[in-house]
């Protein structure tokens, strides 16, 4: 298992860096060349600039089993298809039950701005330290949930049926 961190103006780089430098996994964080960023413990994959370079760039990386930080429900919809596990910034889990209706309403949300003229709308809320702190329990869950999910199918014979969320 790896992670892989949309890391382009991420604010949970340094809790994800922490949690799995404690399990023992890598972490590999994705910018274009206009969000350079360095780490003593990540790799870090810097992408050509481009729309949505870095979300393939990811998506190529990531296989079943891997976890995936990322705010864009693309990316997250695309990770979840590959058998990766994704997370919000905000601890939010995306699953095969909630991606789309997240996308319809993210896709109905856009179709309201253009119709009223309002394309650009006032950014999220300041982030708090208690933003943190639940980022770093979901996510330590989700570890926690992969790893599990890991084990069961590395000891499953072909005909168990083992799932894992």
């Amino acid at each position: 298992m790896k992670i892989y961190v949309d890391a382009d103006a991420c604010p949970v780089v340094r809790i994800v860096e922490q949690a799995a430098r404690q399990k023992g996994i890598s972490v590999t964080l994705l910018c274009d060349t206009n969000h350079v960023l360095r780490s003593e413990y990540s790799e870090v994959k810097i992408i050509g600039a481009g729309a949505d370079a870095v979300d393939f760039a990811l998506i190529n990386l990531c296989r079943k089993g891997d976890i995936v930080v990322t705010q864009d429900y693309g990316v997250a919809a695309m990770a979840i298809g590959r058998g990766a596990y994704a997370i919000h910034q905000s601890g939010k889990w995306y699953t095969d039950k909630n991606i789309d209706q997240m996308l319809m309403e993210r896709h109905l949300n856009k179709k309201a701005r253009r119709a009223s003229g309002k394309n650009h709308l006032k950014g999220p809320r300041k982030r708090t330290p208690e933003d943190d702190v639940l980022f770093r329990q979901s996510f330590e869950q989700l570890i926690r949930l992969a790893q599990f999910c890991h084990r069961c199918r590395a000891e499953s014979t072909v005909g168990d049926a083992v799932s894992c969320v």
